[in-house]
């Protein structure tokens, strides 16, 4: 039987060139790695967003690097083939270059992720060309990003006036200058991440920004319907598992409050012991 060819940023490189569409969604436990693995998705990235979705917090802002290499950790050990991406937390990158590269380098050490990923552009470019120097793959993310939500004013469309545009377009291939093997775009209209695409030599990974890309992007918990926010307008849910999962949970809070759970088959009992002679 053949190796199967582990993800790596050549690799990536050859499916754009191949025109190959590239998969990437996220997990963030050794149980959703596995599933992801196994269907044979090409990334897998431990985002921030699990602030909101595991930890319960307003937006990813409060998610520390110790959160994240608790997750990666966990989620490595379900990685075969997958290349495994960590997201880099607001404020772990942005200090200084030296900072950046002890958290980036921890990630990856200890959580045993394959690349880190940065939020930014132009102004980041410098802290991503030190640490691609230094041997850590860097993967960039432009256009709407969730650490900026203050600055942005929530979660709104980027790029929609000539001046954002050229803005945007600058910021990636400033990061793809610096050594970014890929690039996220979030948020963005599907024109600009179109043109934005064909413009850049490495990949382009969609998230809300059209079919355009290089590839594409969801949170898992979102394509599964598993959140208790209102999903954003560019998610497909593909599979109503957060229906199924809350149906599942008020059957067994029925059956044990009506006593058919648990039933005699799920029951043991005490062996007979034979009567001595």
């Amino acid at each position: 039987m053949p190796d199967i060819e582990k993800v790596s940023p050549s690799l990536l490189l050859k499916m754009k060139k191949e025109k190959r569409k590239i998969t990437m969604l996220t997990a963030y436990d050794y149980y959703f790695a596995k599933v992801v693995e196994d269907a044979g998705c090409d990334i897998i990235l431990v985002g921030d967003s699990l602030g909101s979705v595991i930890l319960g917090h307003k937006n990813t802002i409060p998610v520390t690097v110790d959160d994240m290499v608790h997750h990666i950790k966990a989620v490595s050990r379900g990685v075969t083939r997958a290349m495994l991406v960590g997201d880099m937390p607001f404020m772990s990158y942005q200090v200084s270059r030296e900072e950046a590269i002890r958290n980036a380098g921890y990630m990856i050490k200890e959580g045993r992720a394959h690349a880190v990923k940065l939020e930014g552009g132009e102004s980041i470019a410098p802290t991503v060309g030190y640490l691609t120097d230094n041997g850590i793959p860097v993967m960039g993310h432009v256009g709407l990003m969730p650490q900026r939500v203050h600055e942005m004013g929530g979660y709104k469309i980027q790029g929609k006036s000539p001046e954002t545009e050229k803005k945007i377009i600058n910021d990636a291939l400033s990061l793809q200058d610096a050594g970014a093997f890929a690039v996220v775009l979030e948020g963005i209209p599907a024109g600009l991440a179109s043109k934005i695409s064909k413009k850049l030599r490495i990949p382009t990974i969609g998230i809300g920004a059209g079919p355009g890309c290089d590839g594409q992007v969801l949170v898992i918990y979102d394509m599964l319907n598993m959140t208790h926010e209102r999903l954003p307008r560019f998610v497909r849910v593909f599979s109503d598992a957060g229906a199924a999962i809350k149906k599942g949970v008020a059957d067994y809070i029925a059956g044990v409050r009506e006593g058919e759970f648990p039933a005699e088959s799920h029951t043991f009992r005490m062996s007979k012991r034979k009567k001595a002679d």
